[in-house]
């Protein structure tokens, strides 16, 4: 790792215990599992929107080189190469990535997993038509330091998507109180409201990485678990957009 680092070694040391039950669908990640189809929808949305992709094809993404940052188990980098995809993904956890692998090759999908961080990454001449962060930003430790490596990792004419957490009253009470000791949906400790990210923040910050946020969207929770976009993004929200 360089010197400065984006990686919370704490967020990786508890993440890492979960290695094992990044694919169990009712154990301590089920929220994320439940979470997972409207990120799926959204960064496809956000590629779409920016002309990327053959939409009328069985594999709409095929030959687009995706970036999958904070990939964990692998639950967004798989249907992303389902799509077609030319799909790379990195995580600070060894572990995460060591199952991600496995799934994989279980699933016989052609993946490109690397454990390393984002800022790392951006020293090669690696760039990807579309990046995205989902859940992750959240958790970094320099963001300025995060979206000046995603600025470095997008290629002329890309596309960079985040789905993240606001910083409001709400979400430190759904997010983090509710979810994490009430209703126990995720891991106790998982999250530091500290780190919640409002949209306008995020906007801000990102243009002076050289990051254009053009699109916020929020994500509205259903009785049934599932998920909906919404012009409501006092929790979850997604935002993308595209270099200055």
């Amino acid at each position: 790792m360089t010197s400065n680092s984006t990686i919370d070694l704490e967020d990786i040391k508890r993440f890492e215990e979960l290695s094992q039950d990044w694919w169990d669908p009712k154990g301590p990640l089920k929220s994320l599992h439940q979470f997972t189809p409207i990120r799926i929808e959204y960064i496809k949305s956000a590629i779409k929107r920016h002309q990327k992709g053959n939409w009328e094809s069985s594999k709409p993404l095929a030959n687009i080189r995706i970036l999958d940052i904070g990939c964990g188990g692998g639950l967004l980098a798989e249907p992303m190469a389902r799509l077609g995809g030319i799909v790379s993904a990195i995580d600070g956890s060894s572990s995460a990535i060591e199952t991600a692998r496995l799934h994989a090759k279980t699933s016989m999908l052609d993946i490109t997993y690397i454990a390393t961080s984002a800022e790392e990454l951006a020293l090669t001449d690696n760039q990807f038509d579309v990046v995205y962060a989902s859940e992750v930003i959240e958790h970094v430790s320099d963001r300025a330091l995060f979206l000046d490596s995603i600025r470095r990792l997008i290629a002329p004419e890309g596309v960079v998507i985040f789905t993240t957490i606001n910083r409001t009253l709400a979400s430190l009470a759904f997010a983090k109180f509710a979810a994490e000791y009430v209703l126990k949906i995720v891991p106790k400790g998982a999250h530091d409201f500290d780190k919640f990210v409002k949209p306008s923040e995020l906007q801000n910050e990102a243009q002076k990485a050289g990051i254009i946020i053009d699109d916020v969207t929020g994500f509205k929770p259903l009785p049934d678990g599932r998920f909906k976009f919404s012009s409501i993004t006092a929790v979850n929200y997604g935002a993308s957009g595209s270099l200055v």
